[in-house]
């Protein structure tokens, strides 16, 4: 029997930075645009070993969302299916976990597209950065009490620059991936977490 204290550390795990570009925020009727998986292996993002995947339009693509995600129907024309796409996220979430930033939109997002396509969600570890985000405001306040009771910046872009990274600019689910690794690396320096189960 696996004992609790002995879980292994927090880098002997495949991080897999997911980010999906969706025509809305409604996973119920919004299609997913495109979504990105990059991992972060011992610490260290490995960008080489990303994949990227845009998918079919599933209908029209609206102003909007062609000027949120910069992607015309001339891009998707020859996209893999959102089964094939969903083929690749799997094999990498089976055995490792999965890393966003706001698990409530993604997870659900993914949950349901898996359902729609007949495959069988993974039920992978998440590590969300949003709830990274807290749990670091939680113990700046709690070591020091007299610090200012702010609510902790959530948006991806804007918390990453109240911690002096990089903004990479356009909205593009490839960096988004890239930016929500960092920021969990990052995040995980400032919670001393040492087990998996420090960062969920």
């Amino acid at each position: 029997m696996r004992m609790f204290w002995f879980e292994p550390p927090w880098d002997s795990n495949i991080f897999w930075a997911v980010d999906l570009e969706t025509g809305g925020l409604d996973p119920k009727s919004d299609p997913i645009r495109s979504m990105v998986t990059v991992p972060t292996r011992r610490g260290s993002i490995s960008v080489g070993e990303g994949r990227a995947s845009l998918l079919p339009p599933g209908g029209f693509i609206s102003r909007p969302s062609i000027t949120a995600h910069h992607l015309v129907p001339a891009d998707v024309a020859n996209a893999p299916t959102l089964r094939e796409a969903l083929t690749h996220v799997d094999v990498r979430l089976r055995g490792g976990v999965l890393l966003v930033h706001q698990a409530s939109i993604d997870v659900t997002f993914l949950k349901r597209a898996f359902t729609a396509v007949g495959m069988q969600w993974p039920r992978p570890p998440v590590v969300d950065t949003v709830d990274l985000l807290v749990k670091v405001a939680q113990r700046s306040r709690w070591l020091d009490p007299g610090a200012p009771d702010i609510d902790p910046e959530l948006n991806l872009n804007r918390s990453r620059k109240t911690l002096g990274l990089p903004d990479y600019g356009r909205h593009d689910a490839l960096t988004d991936a890239i930016s929500t690794a960092e920021l969990f690396l990052v995040l995980r320096k400032r919670l001393g977490a040492k087990r998996l189960r420090d960062l969920r």
